[in-house]
C-alpha cells in the first residue's frame, strides 16, 4: 500500500526556533532566533539537542498539555544514531519514536503519527525535527573551518527546530492524507548535488500520489518539496515534463524560500527542517492555500558509502493538507 486517507487528524499548533542565518533570511515571523551557533552550549551537538528541547517545553507550555497528554512525541534528525532526538526525549516521560529519512524525516514522522492517531486510544502526538548546519557539514561534509570548496549545486543545511502538535480534535488544518514513498537509486554518487540525487524520488512520490488519490495535479494550491535547491527543482519538473507528461504550474521548493538572494547558500537550503519552516511560516500563512501537498525529500546516503563511491539512494514522502 502506497497511500493512505485519514479520517480524523488534524494540527492544533507549532513552534520553531532558528539559526542566525535563517533569522535574517526572507522569513521574519519565527517564534525564537538564536543568537549564535552554540545557543550557549559547549558544542554544536548540545545546541540542537537544547533547541528540540525548548521547541517541546514550548508546544506543551503555549497548549496547557501536560507531558501525559502525549502519546506519542516522534523525532528524527541528521546526527549519527538520531542521537539528538534520542538525548532530547531522555528528558520527558513521553513515548518516543525515532525516525530517519534525512531530509524526508519530518514528513514521516507526521505520517505515523496521523496513523497512530487515526486509530482507537490514541489523541495527541508531536511531531518534531531539527538540522544544525555546523553539525551536519562535520558529519556528511568537512568541518568549516577546513575551507573546502564547494559546488554551486551544493546546498546549505539549515539551522532550526520545528515542532506541531497532531490531535484528533478539530482544527483549521486537517491531516487529509498520505503517500509513502519507496527508495529510489538513480546512480548519482555525488554528494553536493543532492538536489539531483532526490528529484526523481519526488517525482516518482507525486506520480503515485496523483494515481492513489486520482487527482491532476490542479487539485492541489501549492504542491511544496523540501529541499530539492534551484538546480534540483528544474530537474524535478523536467523529470515530470518529460517522463510522466505532468507540467507544474503549482510548484514551491522549501530551499528556495528560505533565503535571501544576497546569503551566499549555493543552491539553497536543505535539512530536515526547511520544509516545515517553509510550510508553517509561509505557505499556511497565505489565505489561498487551501489544498497543500507536501513532499519531503531525502538523500539516504552516509560518509562511508560515499566514500567507497557508491551510488546515492533517496525517498520522497507526502501529505496532504486542507484547510478548513
Amino acid at each position: 500500500m502506497d497511500s493512505v486517507k485519514f479520517s480524523n487528524v488534524y494540527i492544533k499548533d507549532y513552534f520553531s526556533i532558528v539559526g542566525p542565518v535563517e533569522g535574517a533570511g526572507k522569513i521574519k515571523n519565527y517564534h525564537l532566533v538564536m543568537d549564535d551557533y552554540y545557543y550557549h552550549e559547549k558544542t554544536f551537538e548540545q545546541a540542537e539537542v537544547k533547541m528540540q528541547r525548548v521547541v517541546i517545553d514550548n508546544l506543551l507550555l503555549r497548549n496547557k498539555l501536560l507531558e501525559r497528554d502525549i502519546d506519542y512525541l516522534i523525532s528524527g534528525d541528521l546526527s549519527n544514531q538520531i542521537s539528538v532526538s534520542s538525548y532530547a526525549a531522555a528528558h520527558y516521560h513521553i513515548p518516543f519514536f525515532g525516525v530517519y529519512s534525512a531530509c524526508a524525516s519530518f514528513v514521516e514522522s507526521m505520517i505515523l503519527g496521523a496513523k497512530f492517531l487515526d486509530g482507537r486510544g490514541s489523541r495527541k502526538a508531536i511531531s518534531l525535527t531539527s538540522s544544525h548546519n555546523l553539525n551536519a557539514e562535520k558529519q556528511f561534509r568537512f568541518p568549516v573551518e577546513y575551507g573546502a570548496p564547494k559546488p554551486k549545486t551544493t546546498t546549505f543545511t539549515a539551522t532550526g527546530c520545528i515542532g506541531s502538535i497532531l490531535t484528533k480534535d478539530a482544527t483549521k488544518v486537517k491531516v487529509e492524507g498520505a503517500t509513502i514513498g519507496r527508495v529510489i537509486d538513480m546512480g548519482i554518487t555525488d554528494a553536493t548535488h543532492m538536489g539531483a540525487v532526490m528529484s526523481p524520488a519526488a517525482a516518482e512520490t507525486l506520480v503515485q500520489h496523483l494515481s492513489d488519490f486520482k487527482r491532476t495535479v490542479d487539485y492541489y494550491d501549492v504542491i511544496l518539496t523540501g529541499d530539492l535547491g534551484s538546480v534540483g527543482c528544474e530537474i524535478f519538473r523536467e523529470y515530470l515534463s518529460r517522463s510522466k507528461n505532468i507540467r507544474l504550474k503549482n510548484h514551491m521548493d522549501a530551499a528556495t524560500e528560505l533565503y535571501l538572494e544576497t546569503q551566499d547558500v549555493y543552491a539553497g537550503a536543505s535539512g530536515p527542517v526547511a520544509l516545515p519552516l517553509v510550510l508553517f511560516h509561509k505557505v499556511l500563512k497565505n489565505n489561498r492555500y487551501k489544498k497543500i501537498l507536501i513532499i519531503g525529500t531525502g538523500s539516504l546516503h552516509s560518509p562511508t558509502f560515499v566514500n567507497q563511491k557508491i551510488t546515492i539512494p533517496a525517498i520522497a514522502h507526502a501529505i496532504s493538507l486542507e484547510v478548513i
